[in-house]
């Protein structure tokens, strides 16, 4: 049996043009306003016009087809290249097995149900990751980079690290999904490698981030996740913190969220309140990383 690796990312544009009609997708066919669009542009310009997403993408699905010896592709959820255009491109070369691996650790569940949708009439076989939030080696390569911000500070008094994750509309979690519970379950785990890896007892809160521009269906305000990164930063203020490291353990790579919504968004709000603003790198396609996916997508492939 032919086998072959398909990564799924939420997606992005690279092409700014492109910005009305992949937000559209997002917001699930409701056309977005003119002024979201002209916010979320000057966004992207923000961080040199594009983002790295896709990039990053390709040279992961790279290292891993290099790394496991199969056919990798990549695709985006909600913009191109489709979920459906990758596994018809994959079933004309002659894959029979198809090992799905969701880049959204804590929605895995969400991809896959799009997936195998989308796999319908192509004959591939589609074995999916479930949630891996906690996956091995994950919650170690992010205190390792978290660890490696503080390095950079020689006295640690006064510094608090806020893992980051997407917020959701709380209606989402109240439903039943398990994004929230998950999330913190990690940030849990991740904080506890931090402090027994490298010795490094700095207080962690959680912190949800990138909610929405604009309201729900019908002009509905939407309840997000929190506390979002100004309560954070609030709260750090008021307890006479000198320093916040954000860690976006949520997120697997450089995108809009991470490098204009923290990297340039929070330090603003971080450095309005008095306070230094820090960040740990993502995991993008580095080495340790690649093992991680490996690690998911062998015993998918093996059944």
């Amino acid at each position: 049996m032919q086998r072959a690796v398909l990564l799924v990312s939420h997606g992005t544009v690279d092409d700014l043009d492109d910005l009305a009609a992949f937000v559209t997708n997002v917001r699930r066919g409701r056309p977005p306003g003119a002024e979201l669009i002209a916010e979320l542009r000057r966004r992207y310009q923000a961080i040199g016009g594009r983002s790295p997403l896709n990039a990053t993408n390709a040279l992961l699905a790279t290292k891993l087809e290099r790394r496991l010896g199969v056919p990798v592709r990549w695709a985006n959820r909600l913009w191109k290249p489709a979920v459906r255009d990758a596994l018809a491109t994959l079933a004309r070369d002659g894959a029979q097995r198809v090992a799905l691996v969701p880049l959204a650790q804590h929605s895995a569940h969400v991809y896959a149900e799009d997936a195998r949708r989308a796999a319908e009439g192509t004959g591939i076989d589609l074995a999916c990751a479930s949630n891996w939030g906690r996956a091995p080696g994950l919650c170690a390569a992010f205190a390792e980079r978290i660890s490696r911000a503080l390095r950079a500070e020689s006295d640690l008094t006064g510094t608090r690290v806020a893992m980051t994750a997407h917020s959701l509309p709380k209606v989402v979690v109240e439903r039943g999904d398990p994004y929230e519970s998950e999330v913190r379950a990690a940030a849990a785990e991740t904080a506890s490698l931090l402090r027994a890896g490298a010795g490094q007892d700095v207080p962690c809160t959680v912190a949800f981030q990138s909610q929405a521009l604009d309201v729900g269906p019908g002009g509905k305000p939407i309840e997000w996740l929190g506390p979002d990164l100004r309560t954070v930063l609030d709260e750090a203020q008021a307890r006479g913190d000198r320093r916040v490291v954000f860690a976006p353990i949520g997120f697997l790579a450089d995108h809009v969220e991470v490098l204009y919504d923290l990297d340039i968004e929070a330090r603003a709000m971080a450095e309005a309140r008095g306070l230094a603003y820090g960040r740990a790198a993502s995991l993008n396609a580095d080495d340790d990383f690649v093992e991680v996916l490996a690690g998911l997508a062998t015993p998918l492939l093996d059944v």
